[in-house]
C-alpha cells in the first residue's frame, strides 16, 4: 500500500515538473511600429535604419526603403524585448546599400526621446541633423563673376544669385546652425528644366565648393565675393538657357547628406524664397520653410 501511495506521489510530481518546463516563454522579442511623415525615395544605392539606444550603445532596429509616394517598405519591425523596454531614445540614419558596417552612419537623419511606449522624431533632437527653427537668411542678385575692373554695373545682374546681403564688399546673413558631420548646406535655383546647384558649403561667410570650378562663371578668375552663389553664364545644361534670368524664379536652399545619395535637392528645405525683378542693391529675405521637414513617431 505504501508502495503505491509513493509511485502516485512520484507520478504527480514528475507530471507537475513537465508542466512547469513546458511554460511558454516569455517572447525573446517585441514590435516596434514606425510611422513616418516626409521621407523621400533614397534610390537604389541608399537605405533608411532605425536604432534604439540602450545604455549608450545603438541597437539596430531594421532596415526599410521609402517609394515615391512616402510609403515605407516596412513599418513593423522585431526587436529584441530587453533592448525594446530599456531604449531611451529612436534614431534614424541613412545607410549605403549594400551597407559593409553594422555602425550607424555619420547621417543620423531623425530622433526621438522615448516618454513611456513612444518616441516622437523629428531633426532637432540630438544628434539628429538639427534645429531649424530660427534659420534666416538674404540674397541678392549680382554677376561679380563678369564685373569689369572697378566698375560693377555691366547691366546682366539678373543672371546671378548670392547668398548675403550686397555692399562693398558684400556681407553674410545666413543665419544656419553648425552641420554635423554627414551633413552640408546647397544652394538652388529653379531653371526651366529643373533645379540647378550653385554649390554646397558648410558656413556661409565662405565661398562654396564651386569656387575656382565653378564652370558657369563668367570670368575665369573673378570667383565672385566671399559668400556661397554662383553666375549663370557657361555650360549650359541640356534643357536650360543661357545666361539665366534669376528673376522671379524659386532660391532655395537645402541641407545635403555627404556622401549625397542624389544630384537633386534632398527633403530638408530650410529656406525658400521667390527672386524679384530688381538686382543689387536689393536684396531678398528667405522664408522659413519647414513644412519639408520629415517627421514620426516611434511606438513600442
Amino acid at each position: 500500500m505504501k508502495k503505491i501511495e509513493w509511485g502516485i506521489i512520484s507520478l504527480t510530481l514528475f507530471l507537475t515538473s513537465c508542466s512547469s518546463d513546458d511554460a511558454t516563454p516569455k517572447d525573446t522579442t517585441s514590435t516596434l511600429n514606425l510611422t513616418f511623415s516626409g521621407l523621400e525615395d533614397l534610390g537604389p544605392n541608399y537605405r533608411y535604419e532605425g536604432w534604439v539606444l540602450v545604455d549608450g550603445a545603438p541597437v539596430s532596429t531594421g532596415v526599410f526603403s521609402v517609394n515615391a509616394n512616402g510609403i515605407l517598405s516596412q513599418s513593423n519591425f522585431e526587436v529584441p524585448t530587453d533592448a525594446l523596454e530599456m531604449a531611451t531614445k529612436f534614431i534614424l540614419t541613412i545607410e549605403p546599400n549594400p551597407d559593409p558596417d553594422s555602425n550607424p552612419s555619420a547621417q543620423k537623419y531623425l530622433a526621438g526621446d522615448f516618454n513611456q511606449d513612444s518616441a516622437a522624431v523629428s531633426t532637432d533632437v540630438a544628434p539628429a541633423v538639427g534645429d531649424f527653427s530660427m534659420v534666416s537668411g538674404d540674397f541678392f542678385l549680382r554677376t561679380p563673376t563678369d564685373e569689369a575692373e572697378g566698375d560693377p554695373n555691366n547691366g546682366n545682374d539678373q543672371n546671378g544669385v548670392w547668398f548675403g546681403q550686397p555692399g562693398t564688399p558684400p556681407t553674410a546673413s545666413l543665419n544656419l546652425p553648425d552641420l554635423p558631420e554627414g551633413w552640408i548646406y546647397e544652394g538652388w535655383v529653379v531653371g526651366d528644366s529643373g533645379p540647378l546647384s550653385t554649390g554646397r558649403f558648410s558656413n556661409g561667410a565662405m565661398m562654396d565648393e564651386n569656387a575656382g570650378l565653378a564652370s558657369s562663371f563668367g570670368g575665369t578668375e573673378k570667383l565672385g565675393p566671399m559668400l556661397p552663389g554662383e553666375d549663370f553664364f557657361n555650360n549650359v545644361p541640356a534643357g536650360e538657357t543661357f545666361p539665366l534670368d534669376i528673376r522671379g524664379r524659386t532660391v532655395v536652399i537645402t541641407v545635403e547628406p555627404d556622401p549625397d545619395n542624389s544630384p537633386t535637392p534632398f527633403a530638408l528645405k530650410p529656406l525658400a524664397a521667390t527672386a524679384g525683378t530688381d538686382t543689387a542693391p536689393s536684396f531678398y529675405a528667405f522664408n522659413l520653410n519647414l513644412g519639408s521637414f520629415p517627421m514620426g513617431t516611434a511606438t513600442r
